[in-house]
């Protein structure tokens, strides 16, 4: 945990964002790791913990090894804390955030930089995530697709009408708002979602390129694998609360935490829901930490006078700062 996280509550009510899988890009986190030692030394020890070089895996790629799951899990966590301890050491403070929430994979991001994971534990925990996943991917092939301009509710509607009229399996994986919405499920059940998606009105519909059906039963086998390394691991009190995935509810206890991370493999991550509840806790603004801006930019949907801030680079952590210090 950072010594920026033992100060008082601060003045601005923060709301801190860390991003899960898609957000992986070749070079990432390349350019704040030349420009701060807390990042370059974040990715050092990233690379000592995991015992191959990762940090050249972000910076050089090739893309289709940072895109298997198995790597871009601990990549994109690595470099989102590297961001997270960048900021900190540049600002010489970070406040104590209204909440830490990460969008799927990004909730073991957000459980390290509140304190309640460490980094090792952390990226050794989302490194056997990636396994397990890309295992079950191998024996059950599934899919997922975004879907764009329909909520939730019909969204989920017509995935129960068409598992009940196939047998297959189709699943509402990322509620993200109407603007987009992700499922996940067999390919035949997703393909047959996909097909029928006009009769809910949906504006547009298209296939992702992944092979696994994340937060969906088809990860079921992986579960009791994936449970008993998540009981292996420390957990303790987080600095702030972590917003859960699959319950939106605000977690501060160790036994809590396990249980959202056991749960969301399966579950679906309600981060709409997620993001209203941190309009609803009065947040000034939300600071995303590590690759892309998608996070962000999906907040900025939801409450478009909201300032919204990405930290991937040091231009990043300059414009924080200055906010900070003009709002202060």
């Amino acid at each position: 945990m950072s010594d920026a996280m033992n100060s008082p509550l601060p003045a601005r009510r923060l709301g801190y964002l860390f991003p899960g899988q898609g957000s992986q890009a070749v070079g990432m986190g390349q350019a704040l790791a030349q420009a701060s030692a807390a990042a370059r030394d974040t990715m050092a020890e990233a690379d000592e913990i995991l015992g191959f070089a990762l940090s050249r895996l972000c910076y050089e790629g090739p893309a289709a090894e940072l895109t298997d799951t198995v790597n871009t899990q601990p990549a994109l966590l690595a470099v989102s804390v590297a961001a997270f301890r960048a900021a900190a050491q540049t600002m010489g403070d970070l406040p104590r955030p209204v909440a830490f929430a990460g969008h799927s994979l990004g909730e073991y991001t957000a459980m390290v930089a509140s304190g309640a994971l460490s980094f090792a534990d952390g990226l050794r925990l989302v490194r056997e995530r990636g396994r397990l996943m890309k295992a079950m991917g191998e024996r059950r092939p599934g899919r997922m697709a975004a879907v764009m301009g329909v909520d939730a509710e019909r969204l989920s509607q017509l995935c129960q009408r068409v598992e009940r009229e196939s047998g297959e399996v189709v699943r509402v994986a990322n509620d993200n708002g109407a603007a987009q919405q992700v499922i996940s499920g067999t390919q035949a059940g997703v393909d047959e979602l996909l097909r029928r998606t006009p009769e809910i009105g949906a504006r547009r519909a298209v296939p992702l390129a992944i092979s696994i059906a994340a937060h969906s039963p088809l990860m079921a086998e992986a579960g009791p694998e994936l449970t008993q390394a998540i009981q292996a691991a420390e957990f303790h009190r987080p600095a702030a609360p972590v917003l859960g995935n699959t319950t939106v509810s605000w977690l501060t206890e160790p036994a809590d935490l396990r249980r959202e991370l056991e749960a969301q493999l399966e579950g679906g991550v309600r981060w709409h829901e997620s993001m209203q509840a941190l309009l609803a806790a009065g947040v000034d603004a939300c600071v995303e930490f590590g690759s892309g801006a998608v996070l962000a930019g999906l907040m900025r949907r939801a409450a478009r006078r909201l300032p919204c801030f990405s930290v991937e680079n040091m231009d990043g952590i300059t414009k924080l700062a200055d906010w900070m210090q003009n709002e202060a």
